[in-house]
């Protein structure tokens, strides 16, 4: 296993992503650099079945724009004087990697993390280190990829007829009501007769 560590380490490297190795295995992301192009490998369940769904996302290196600015928060000295702040952005329009509709869910679900030149911004500070912030900003990236590559949930036949009983019986209570109050109503009534 180190030694596929020490390898993933140094083709992310020499693509310019610098990650340790211990880093390179992220919670439901694997990171790999083939030919220049990280690869995300994002497996996710679908709703009520222990079946994943793998879906297989690649991400050109040379389309991502990684900066590094200071972090705020505490550290003395440190803080003001090392950039560990990571800020990943790439264009969604332009994202040709991404399928049309995956490309509009990220649009749509994403308009707070959308600048006005239509770049997807994600920034992390939440570690002293450049490179666990990267991490966490790819990992990041690679759930709100995830997110916006879920099909809905298609509601099964036992759904569907739980939804009709459920509004047969609330226009009953309804309708119920409504008698109950006109009764109540009638019966205030006087007859000058």
């Amino acid at each position: 296993a180190a030694h596929i560590a020490r390898r993933c380490y140094l083709l992310c490297r020499s693509a310019g992503v610098n990650l340790v190795p211990q880093q390179v295995k992220l919670r439901n992301v694997l990171i790999r650099d083939i030919n220049n192009t990280t690869q995300l490998s994002v497996g996710y369940g679908s709703r009520g079945t222990d079946t994943t769904q793998d879906t297989q996302v690649h991400i050109p290196v040379d389309r991502l724009t990684v900066s590094y600015s200071r972090s705020s928060g505490p550290g003395g000295q440190h803080v003001n004087k090392v950039s560990t702040k990571a800020e990943v952005r790439f264009h969604v329009q332009t994202a040709d990697w991404l399928p049309e509709d995956v490309r509009q869910n990220i649009f749509e679900k994403n308009k707070n993390r959308i600048n006005k030149a239509g770049e997807l911004l994600v920034t992390s500070e939440l570690s002293r280190s450049q490179q666990r912030n990267l991490s966490d900003c790819i990992q990041k990236i690679s759930a709100i990829i995830a997110e916006a590559s879920e099909k809905p949930h298609e509601p099964t036949a036992e759904d569907v007829a739980l939804r009709a009983a459920r509004l047969e019986k609330g226009n009953k209570e309804r309708l119920k009501q409504k008698k109950i109050h006109s009764a109540t109503k009638k019966s205030r009534r006087v007859d000058f007769d």
